[in-house]
């Protein structure tokens, strides 16, 4: 590489020679430098754009709003979801509860005859959806050996409980005419279970799908509770809950002990699950907390679609501009607005609990009331938005080095570009590109090769040891031999 300077009137022009393929190559277009660092320019901007999107751009009002949205929703969640057996939303929702046991017994075969009767409905389906595991601890040896009777058999059945492991339970005691109970941090087993019972299928793959096929029905058939259940019944445990059985069946497959913990935790799900807190009121649950997400987003989308038409011009308006400042999903704006919605929820109904819980337990904290009452999915969607916000916050940690460096970066092609407009200033680029193509197409270097060479024959340097050419010298010095 070498460097070529140009005089005019005590001002230097340094240009950048460099060898390619044998070839010599000049950078010569300051127009065509500037293009480039101005393109540099444009990307450097882009990334610290981005970088600052990552931050959150709340004001006062959206904060405001926000905390009035979870203010609103907790009152929503202490009257209107209360405790089961005292919600107005849940007898909404054990209502669409029943109404869709109806409509799938309807759709398995069953005839009403113009009664519309639940407790006909869910006998039909348990008659058709027949499993051996359905103990209910009255009139039977289930009652005295595993505490059972119709408020707890559906908990401490693990067939009965609507998760994974409760498949598995279910498919194992229909393969073996069995019945699995957690009962006093035991894993139980009652063996021939139901005499009557008989796997329908006629190899493996047909049982197991009829075996699915009967925990599914008998579920949604155990959903409002059972046939002879009076009043509300008992419905199948929330899912939230049962994992305190899967703690001790996998602890005692394990043969690992089972801690009071573990059994005091157990026990505190099932008195839960007695004073009815089941899937339907689960659900009843996630109301007040899906009316606050949506509120919030819907807030947000709503002020900034007023403030894009506000200030922008009919001109310039698209849809594509218009979401990309109003969409209330990816934007890290909504989601601070909703970290301090659910927070405010949490708030208001953690602490509505723990004054019944004192109230409830005359001078103890009731800690049956407290779980009650607690709204485990607002709980979980706030944890959801802190886990997001730490995440977040440790993304820009991590890019303010970046925005500092690119800031640094940017300044320093700034000046490079300031420096390629003076130099355009004092030479025309035409004339420069004329300069450099007469050095390319010169026979300077030609010549300075052929002196050398004739300089190493008068000394008699022997003829294979003379480098006549450039490929020969860069040979040579790149550790080649003298061909």
């Amino acid at each position: 590489m070498g460097e070529i300077l140009r005089e005019n009137q005590n001002t230097k022009l340094l240009l950048e020679m460099s060898v390619v393929d044998g070839e010599y190559d000049f950078t010569s277009s300051i127009v065509e430098a500037l293009n480039q660092a101005e393109l540099e320019i444009h990307n450097l901007d882009e990334t610290i754009e981005s970088i600052q999107c990552l931050k959150p751009n709340c004001d006062k009002l959206d904060y405001i709003l926000a905390a009035s949205s979870g203010a609103l929703c907790g009152i929503i969640d202490i009257f209107l979801v209360g405790k089961p057996g005292e919600s107005p939303l849940g007898d909404i929702t054990d209502k669409w509860f029943a109404n869709r046991t109806t409509d799938f017994a309807k759709l398995c075969g069953w005839e009403d005859k113009g009664e519309n009767s639940l407790s006909s409905a869910i006998r039909f389906l348990e008659k058709k959806f027949k499993i051996p595991y359905d103990q209910r601890g009255v009139g039977d040896a289930a009652s005295f050996v595993f505490d059972l009777n119709p408020t707890n058999h559906h908990f401490k059945s693990l067939a009965h409980n609507p998760s994974l492991l409760g498949l598995f339970f279910s498919i194992l005691d229909q393969f073996t005419n069995s019945s699995h109970f957690i009962s006093g941090g035991e894993l139980i087993s009652l063996a021939d279970a139901d005499g009557k019972f008989e796997l329908r299928g006629n190899n493996i793959p047909s049982k197991l799908f009829c075996a699915f096929a009967n925990w599914f029905g008998h579920l949604i058939s155990d959903m409002s509770g059972s046939s002879g259940s009076k009043g509300r019944g008992m419905g199948i445990p929330s899912p939230l809950w049962t994992w305190t059985n899967d703690i001790i069946v996998l602890k005692r497959s394990l043969n690992i002990p089972v801690s009071q913990f573990d059994n005091s935790i157990n026990e505190l799900a099932i008195n839960i699950y007695k004073e009815g807190y089941d899937a339907r009121f689960q659900s009843t649950q996630a109301i007040p907390v899906f009316i606050n997400e949506i509120l919030v987003r819907l807030v947000f989308a709503i002020r900034r679609l007023i403030k894009y038409f506000a200030e922008t011009d009919k001109e310039t308006r698209s849809f594509s501009l218009m979401w990309k400042k109003c969409e209330p999903f990816s934007n890290p704006t909504v989601k601070r607005m909703l970290t301090i919605a659910h927070g405010t929820f949490c708030l208001i109904d953690i602490g509505d609990a723990s004054v019944r819980g004192f109230v409830t337990g005359a001078g103890f904290f009731n800690p049956t009331e407290f779980f009650l009452r607690l709204n485990i999915f607002g709980v979980g969607r706030l944890t959801i938005s802190l886990y997001g916000e730490v995440k977040r916050e440790i993304g820009i940690q991590k890019a303010e080095r970046e925005i500092i460096f690119a800031r640094k970066e940017k300044l320093v092609v700034e000046n490079y570009i300031e420096g390629l407009k003076l130099l355009s200033e004092l030479y025309e680029d035409k004339n420069l590109l004329n300069f450099i193509t007469d050095f390319k197409i010169s026979d300077m270097y030609i010549h300075a090769f052929e002196k050398s060479v004739m300089l190493a024959k008068k000394r008699n340097v022997p003829n294979n040891e003379i480098l006549k050419n450039k490929m020969e010298i860069d040979s040579y010095f790149l550790g080649g031999n003298k061909t």
